[in-house]
């Protein structure tokens, strides 16, 4: 298994592992916000990164993560925002793999944290989690707009 940045020509096996983590959280984007969210990950003047997992020549696993600004300290923040991986290659490391890239990353942008939010009920997830990050104990709240 190799962890590597996406490419351009990743769409087609990117896809499918983005509709599943859709899927999995019961949620469906419009495909305009899939394009762009792709067209983003490419554009270097953007702060949103993907990774993925490939076995094989098949990838399997992706993570998405930003870079916010903080005013808590000096070094953008880095939000894991999205990770995913096939279930029928869970239980092999390779959100673990996913994780670590990010943690590498973040490191080497100057970033002072890495942080991202799941499901409560997200009982597998959560294990690796637990192992390998500090629960903060914040509650997310939120308030959604309107489509544009």
């Amino acid at each position: 298994m190799h962890i590597r940045s996406a490419q351009p020509q990743d769409y087609d096996q990117w896809l499918p592992l983005w509709q599943g983590y859709q899927r999995f959280y019961a949620a469906e984007l419009p495909a305009a916000v899939t394009e762009l969210t792709w067209a983003r990950f490419h554009d270097p003047k953007e702060p949103m990164h993907c990774a993925v997992a490939e076995s094989e020549g098949r990838l399997v696993g992706l993570v998405h993560y930003i870079y916010p600004r903080s005013c808590w300290s000096a070094g953008d923040y880095c939000y894991l925002q999205d990770l995913f991986t096939l279930e029928s290659h869970r239980g092999q490391g390779i959100g673990r793999a996913l994780i670590e890239h990010v943690y590498a990353q973040a490191q080497a942008a100057g970033a002072s944290r890495v942080h991202w939010l799941t499901q409560e009920g997200n009982h597998q997830a959560r294990q690796l989690y637990d192992r390998i990050a500090s629960r903060t104990g914040f509650i997310q709240y939120r308030h959604l707009f309107e489509s544009h």
